[in-house]
């Protein structure tokens, strides 16, 4: 059992994946949907999952309902700032009109920093600027609400984990990977440490190619793409041989802030490229191409990030509890942001496992063979090596 803050306990239990792939709970509590629609081809969905009411409403609260930065700083044994100024690039699709107050909003409801608004994307120093997948800041994607409440997820989160790093959220024109591939792009030229990705859709024979690979390949600068929210099976971008995946899992913590337990989510997305080449920093023998995940954090939407967000999502505003790999992206990246590491690709927490808590326990399916959707002692598919354990591992 664990305790939420603001909340009373909640039982966890398991339920089948297929419940999960349906948008319902993984333990009892409460049942959630996917917060973006599926995508066409070629094109990405969103992988946020928001908890919804006994109606199938996105349950919205005039105050926050799930974990905080008190809850994700205490379980993951991570500090609050970095040492140096990093840039955490977000890369997201469509506008969210309200980001800027939103992230306000929630940095006095915590008593964090806020961070004020950058002159402009060279601004040197700890602040928050919107650019389209152009660079610019005067024009703007369409607005998008499910897509919004993605992007409060994605800023606020990383804000939350690293409070003193410089925020920039690069908005694509729109969901298909030529567009998201562009913003990743643009995210690079500016500088960023980190660029954070919370999106993914069907692997497809030419994202090899450098007409979408390519736009991944930023050799030093950490980019993480979550997994997918669907249970096993692979999804892209996290497949591409040039970023670091990063899975799910269901984090439980005491009231002290501290991590009592964590296994893999049943959504989170894990297996065996059907295209990618093996990365000569993975050795598991069991998928000859490139394995999905690399490592993991908190996803689950029953132990799910508060979000505030006043873009209205299916009529509703204010504090939702959202998880998905979704969470564990930027989560992961804003890690990455308070380490020290010399990033090539996703090779570093490769070499530094001491840095990582294992999990080993929990599936997101059935598969052969098991660690590609089964939580184990080592590295696995769901959680790969694991989830932070302080800054060593990244």
């Amino acid at each position: 059992m664990k305790l939420l803050p603001r909340l009373a306990a909640l039982f966890v239990l398991s339920v089948p994946l297929a419940l999960a792939s349906a948008g319902q709970a993984v333990n009892g509590h409460a049942n959630y949907h996917a917060v973006c629609p599926g995508a066409e081809a070629l094109a990405a969905r969103c992988h946020a999952d928001v908890v919804t009411d006994a109606n199938g409403n996105p349950d919205a609260t005039t105050s926050p309902t799930g974990y905080g930065p008190a809850q994700f700083h205490g379980a993951y044994s991570l500090p609050t700032s970095a040492s140096s100024l990093q840039t955490i690039a977000i890369v997201d699709a469509y506008d969210d009109p309200t980001i800027r107050s939103d992230l306000s909003v929630y940095s006095a409801t915590y008593g964090i920093p806020d961070l004020p608004t950058c002159i402009s994307p060279s601004d040197a120093q700890a602040c928050f600027i919107k650019v389209n997948q152009n660079g610019g800041t005067s024009s703007f994607p369409r607005k998008d609400a499910g897509w919004a409440l993605e992007i409060s997820l994605d800023v606020e989160v990383a804000h939350a984990i690293c409070q003193n790093c410089k925020i920039i959220l690069v908005e694509a024109s729109s969901n298909s990977f030529a567009n998201l591939a562009t913003a990743v792009d643009r995210a690079a030229t500016l500088g960023a440490n980190v660029i954070s990705n919370s999106y993914g859709g069907s692997e497809f024979s030419l994202e090899t190619s450098s007409s979408y690979d390519g736009h991944f390949n930023h050799p030093g600068i950490a980019i993480t793409v979550s997994s997918g929210d669907s249970g096993y099976g692979v999804e892209y971008p996290a497949a591409s041989q040039y970023v670091t995946a990063v899975g799910g899992t269901t984090l439980n913590v005491d009231a002290s802030n501290q991590r009592t337990s964590e296994t893999v989510w049943s959504g989170a997305g894990s297996g065996c490229s059907a295209y990618e080449p093996k990365p000569s920093w993975q050795s598991d023998s069991g998928c000859a191409l490139r394995t999905v995940a690399d490592v993991s954090a908190d996803a689950d939407p029953n132990t799910g990030a508060s979000v505030y967000d006043t873009t209205r999502y299916q009529g509703q505003s204010g504090w939702f509890q959202v998880g998905g790999t979704s969470l564990s992206a930027p989560l992961v990246g804003a890690a990455y942001a308070l380490g020290t590491s010399s990033v090539t690709y996703g090779s570093y927490p490769y070499s530094h496992t001491s840095g990582l808590f294992d999990v080993t326990f929990g599936s997101n399916g059935n598969c052969s063979p098991s660690y590609l959707c089964t939580g184990g002692s080592g590295y696995d598919g769901p959680s790969g090596l694991g989830t932070p354990d302080g800054t060593g591992g990244f």
